[in-house]
């Protein structure tokens, strides 16, 4: 218990069950390396992008350091072939073991190492055709058509499966990138030349360099079509070419101003510059927070600019995550809760308050959602505190819950100490403390408790035991409910007249209702009759549901038309609830223009239920274009994973 001094005796009694044998930071649990011998200092990868075959070519080198003796090197490996391994350009032995899923081939170098000794790890090796870092996408699965692309995406647990390493959080490290492709690249660094190849003009060699040291979940690649448009003094966005121009509008208005304002709030930006990448439709994620490069789901250029805040989001990581990262995903909400916390810290500053309580009504709504669509898994995945231990997939793990309940939790915090006038110091404190390294849960909570060592009966005053170890919903925070109750109210009048007055329902709505609404307060009407159905005996899919809901589809028909994901996907949602079968072929259709997880897999579900016959032939049609971690989530909803 000596580990964590400032705990108090009533918090140490309450996290004594769950107090790490070995000590702070946590062990990972979802790693097959002995990472805790070594410690990385740089790493470099030289490697081809070759589309013809998929595959990336040639090499990692690995800058290590021995902390304690070890007779052998354990990196991670996944769907890796592996040519060769020289340690200090030496010729060494290796063994890629068995797989154990779902944590890959556990890949051994044979080579001792006494505690503080330097050497040169370096391998060869190609990726495969079941890498599951990389999408590879043809021609016609891109906007211009004409040009194949491949982006990656590691997070959680599969930078593995692009380049052996210690596949951990808790492992960071310098990079260098040398990528050698016929079209433009895009990496987590800061491009420092661009070269024509050596042997083949039609090649060039991108060099990039990534100074702050990162864990390998976040390096990154993308290589296709790629061209960028400024969106503000130290920010480029970049997308496909027909595609730009939209791009840039969306984002040239607030990127800036959410940069500035994040500094006010922790500390000066460490990156340098801030770019966004949006890629094709396939990328399963809102946003990938990748240092220097933020790659973003196409879904966010709705051409309203209501969907930016995810890149508040994505641009909080650069703190949150980023420089401050957890030690493992059993402890994923210090990346994610402390992220949405900080973005919406951020859209207060820019808008106000009331705006940020809005949103975070809106994040309420997305956490029960959430919960209660983990049927059986909420016992599991539903605490704040995950255990991944036994062979859990830290991909199961993905939720909203790590989001909406570790920035609640912060936002319950703030409050408790005395608002933001006594937290925000803490802020500045903690990021300054732990800047470059890798933290758990009981970490932050000492160090918490030795900040505001004056205020621990406050503190002890949180029900931890609910926020950070029990299933299901924590006390809700009281939010300012302003921008809300216009939505609240119309959603009432909609249920009361369809249950109550069903004659009415032609005459009393016009479109007028909802013509001052943002997009955001759309979400909330709609997410509130959704939450709505068997409340007091109504149901969507009664007779008076079912008309209620072809009569809001003519008078707001704009939800019908709109290219703002997140109003479509709820209007799809609302009218699934009500069995409005024209809808269900709709929305498998729509599925095919999205790959965002956060859409795709609710929609699949919804889709299951009402019709599984389409939802599986649905799923047949679309899924070579979804990403590797969509497609393998998407089947498990639909109870395909022994199947295919």
């Amino acid at each position: 218990m000596s580990t964590y001094p400032n705990i108090s005796s009533h918090l140490q009694k309450i996290l004594a069950p769950h107090f790490p044998k070995n000590g702070s930071p946590e062990i990972d649990p979802s790693t097959n390396s002995n990472y805790g011998h070594f410690k990385v200092n740089h790493s470099t990868l030289d490697l081809v992008v070759d589309f013809h075959k998929k595959r990336l070519i040639g090499s990692v080198t690995h800058e290590i350091e021995t902390l304690k003796p070890a007779k052998e090197i354990i990196l991670d490996s996944s769907f890796l072939d592996v040519k060769k391994v020289t340690v200090n350009d030496k010729d060494t032995s290796f063994q890629v073991k068995q797989r154990k899923e779902p944590l890959g081939s556990p890949f051994v170098i044979y080579y001792k190492s006494n505690a503080n000794d330097s050497f040169t790890l370096k391998i060869y090796y190609e990726t495969t055709e079941k890498c599951t870092a990389l999408q590879w996408l043809e021609p016609e699965q891109t906007d211009g058509g004409k040009l194949p692309y491949l982006f990656s995406q590691c997070e959680p647990t599969h930078a593995r499966s692009f380049f052996p390493c210690f596949d951990t959080p808790s492992v960071k490290s310098s990079f260098t990138y040398n990528i050698t492709s016929p079209l433009n690249v895009l990496v987590s660094g800061l491009l420092v030349s661009k070269e024509p190849s050596a042997t083949d003009a039609s090649l060039f060699v991108y060099s990039y360099k990534q100074p702050v040291p990162i864990p390998s979940y976040l390096a990154s690649i993308a290589s296709g079509n790629i061209v960028g448009a400024p969106i503000g003094p130290r920010s480029t966005v970049y997308s496909e070419p027909s595609f730009i121009d939209k791009c840039q509008y969306e984002f040239e208005a607030d990127t800036e101003k959410f940069i500035k304002a994040a500094e006010d709030l922790v500390f000066e930006y460490e990156w340098k510059q801030y770019n966004v990448l949006i890629l094709p439709q396939s990328m399963p994620f809102g946003g990938m927070e990748h240092p220097n490069c933020t790659f973003a789901t196409p879904t966010l250029v709705s051409g309203d600019r209501e969907n930016v805040d995810v890149i508040a989001h994505e641009l909080s990581h650069s703190w949150s995550g980023n420089l401050i990262t957890n030690c493992s995903f059993e402890h994923f909400w210090l990346n994610e809760g402390w992220t949405v916390y900080l973005e919406r810290r951020i859209v207060g500053k820019i808008h106000g308050d009331k705006f940020r309580d809005f949103s975070s009504i809106i994040g309420w709504t997305d956490l029960v959602n959430s919960i209660e669509a983990m049927g059986d898994t909420a016992e599991r995945f539903s605490r704040l505190v995950q255990d991944l231990k036994d062979g859990i997939d830290a991909d199961d793990s993905f939720s909203t819950v790590p989001y909406e309940k570790g920035s609640n939790m912060l936002y319950t915090i703030e409050k408790t100490v005395g608002g933001k006038e006594n937290f925000d110091p803490f802020i500045k404190y903690y990021f300054s403390k732990y800047k470059y390294q890798s933290l758990d849960t009981y970490e932050f909570l000492n160090t918490l408790y030795g900040f505001f060592k004056d205020k621990k009966d406050l503190l002890d005053t949180i029900d931890w035991k609910i926020w950070l170890f029990e299933p299901g919903l924590p006390p809700k925070p009281k939010f300012d409910t302003q921008m809300v109750d216009e939505c609240y109210n119309l959603a009432s009048k909609w249920i009361s007249v369809a249950s109550k007055y069903p004659e009415e329902l032609k005459s009393v709505f016009k479109a007028a209702d909802i013509e001052s609404f943002s997009a955001n307060q759309n979400l909330v009407f709609l997410d509130t009759l959704v939450g709505s159905d068997g409340e007091n005996g109504f149901k969507w899919n009664s007779t008076n549901g079912k008309e209620a809901i072809e009569i809001m589809g003519r008078v707001y028909a704009k939800y019908a038309k709109s290219e703002n994901a997140e109003v479509l996907f709820r209007w799809f949602r609302l009218q699934l609830t009500g069995r409005i079968k024209p809808s269900y072929q709709k929305l498998a259709d729509w599925l095919g223009t999205v790959g965002r997880m956060k859409f795709v897999r609710p929609s699949y579900v919804l889709l299951n239920k009402v019709d599984r016959e389409l939802a599986l032939k649905t799923f047949q049609r679309w899924e070579k274009g979804y990403h590797p971690i969509c497609k393998a989530l998407v089947k498990k909803d639909l109870g395909l994973a022994e199947i295919i």
